[in-house]
């Protein structure tokens, strides 16, 4: 070998080991911990992520000033002389809100659509002269403007001679499912409960038959029940959650329209093997169809509606129903365009943006990294907090530091990353030192209105007293809210 190739050789060793040395000096990333079961499906991150979206109750009741028709109305009554879909999905963009639920079918058994199973409907009606269709109406409108549509259909039927009758009756539902899963496009959200006639109390509803259909035509649907499969009703219509909120239950041991869930379904289960986030109804008037002799809350009380629900880990659908014009009543869009921007005004600002986040330890090092910086980078799901697994016996806390500025605030805000399961199951809130709150879960996201009001702190700490495995926190928000005035609320 000469001596120019003996100088190469040597070059070529030294280089080798070299970049062996950096790459062992090289910190690796540091892998995510594993998810706790049971965890979401991207359909339901989805729904969560709306946090707001709108009832629209229409119908054979907004003619007759009913709540519950009897079944016998005359299709003549059905006669909205300027009905404006577009109008309705307006006020929900304007609310901010990407999903709308309308109900195709209610107890009396009147369909929105010209359905071939049925005259008890807008086909036989004066409305376009029976060549009207809502739900084809409600889906135009939604798809000009990149709403979402969901429909419910309501099992009990009080019109139809065939319920009572349970495989007929039963066969009857599953094909106006068809008919609308089939006929309208995409919808994101369909809508049973488990109403049942006095005169058929026995009467079964195949709804696991129902289920199974739904996700043959539309795989991506959230199906909404008493026990899910994808989403819980919250065992009231008060718009209210349990302080403690669970989005798991074991869906084996409910049967849909047994009052005696209520409790159960209200709480969530941190036992449960099944994630079924629940959903709060509650109407923005007295009744869920438009009356004229009533008016929608008012603003203080859709805002207790809304930290009672979206702020204990709950999706809020609001019930905002057309008059028998066929519009949303301008009472009604000036309510609900004051609650979009109340709820701007509140969450729009965070004070904790730019602070210095601490922690009682972080997952792996900074490459890839867990740290507490990521509770405000704005990702609500996928950046988190993640304390060391190590070190659980030293107790997991995270802070926010104002560095010489003073955060003047009424509401903290906590968020977890639900992606990988709901775990906390206990935590509390300090301020310089001072406890602020306590609060059992927190899951996609947990809104503290503080009692006593407004607060002054350099510092905000929230220690986690019990989980499931590691907490994982994704967001904190320090809010201030002008609207909550806690001595007068106590009165």
């Amino acid at each position: 070998m000469g001596t120019a190739e003996l100088w190469f050789a040597l070059f070529l060793m030294v280089s080798v080991q070299f970049f062996e040395l950096v790459i062992s000096k090289r910190e690796l990333v540091t892998t995510p911990p594993l998810p706790i079961l049971p965890i979401p499906t991207s359909a339901q991150l989805k729904w969560q992520q709306r946090e707001l979206i709108m009832f629209l109750h229409f119908g054979m009741n907004t003619f007759t000033d009913s709540e519950w028709g009897t079944g016998h109305e005359n299709p003549s009554l059905f006669k909205p002389t300027g009905l404006d879909a577009h109008q309705w999905v307006d006020v929900a963009s304007s609310a901010g809100i990407s999903l709308v639920i309308l109900t195709a079918k209610h107890h009396d058994g009147f369909c929105l659509w010209p359905s071939q199973y049925t005259e008890h409907s807008v086909k036989n009606s004066p409305w376009k002269n029976g060549h009207g269709d809502v739900v084809q109406e409600l889906v135009d409108a939604a798809n000009s403007k990149g709403i979402d549509v969901g429909l419910y259909l309501s099992p009990w039927d009080r019109h139809d001679k065939r319920y009572g009758h349970e495989l007929q009756y039963n066969e009857y539902y599953l094909a106006q499912l068809q008919e609308l899963l089939r006929r309208y496009g995409s919808v994101q959200e369909i809508w049973f409960d488990g109403a049942k006639g006095p005169n058929a109390p026995n009467m079964s509803y195949y709804f696991q038959d129902w289920f199974s259909m739904v996700k043959e035509l539309q795989s991506s649907i959230n199906i909404f029940s008493d026990a899910g499969p994808d989403v819980r009703w919250v065992g009231d219509e008060k718009g209210y959650a349990g302080n403690t909120c669970w989005s798991t239950i074991n869906r084996n041991s409910l049967r849909i329209g047994d009052e005696s869930i209520v409790g159960y379904l209200n709480m969530g289960d941190p036992k449960g093997t099944d994630w079924v986030p629940p959903e709060c109804d509650v109407s923005i008037r007295t009744g869920w169809f438009w009356h004229k002799s009533q008016e929608p809350k008012p603003l203080s009380q859709l805002l207790e509606i809304y930290y009672n629900s979206v702020g204990r880990n709950c999706l809020l659908l609001l019930n905002v129903p057309p008059n028998s014009t066929g519009l949303i009543s301008d009472s009604d869009v000036r309510r609900l365009g004051e609650f979009r921007r109340a709820i701007d005004t509140i969450f729009s600002t965070n004070l904790a943006e730019g602070s210095i986040c601490k922690a009682s330890s972080q997952r792996g090092g900074k490459v890839g990294g867990f740290g507490p910086e990521n509770v405000l980078d704005g990702d609500h799901l996928w950046s988190y907090w993640a304390p060391d697994d190590e070190k659980a016996h030293e107790g997991h806390w995270i802070e926010i530091v104002g560095n010489g500025k003073v955060f003047t605030f009424n509401v903290v805000r906590i968020q977890e990353a639900i992606g990988l399961g709901q775990r906390i199951k206990s935590h509390e809130i300090y301020a310089d030192g001072n406890l602020l709150a306590t609060g059992t879960t927190v899951g996609y996201k947990k809104l503290h209105r503080l009692q006593m009001g407004t607060v002054q702190a350099h510092r905000v700490r929230i220690r986690i007293k019990k989980s499931r495995a590691w907490p994982l926190i994704s967001s904190i928000g320090l809010h201030f809210d002008p609207y909550w005035h806690p001595k007068k609320a106590n009165r």
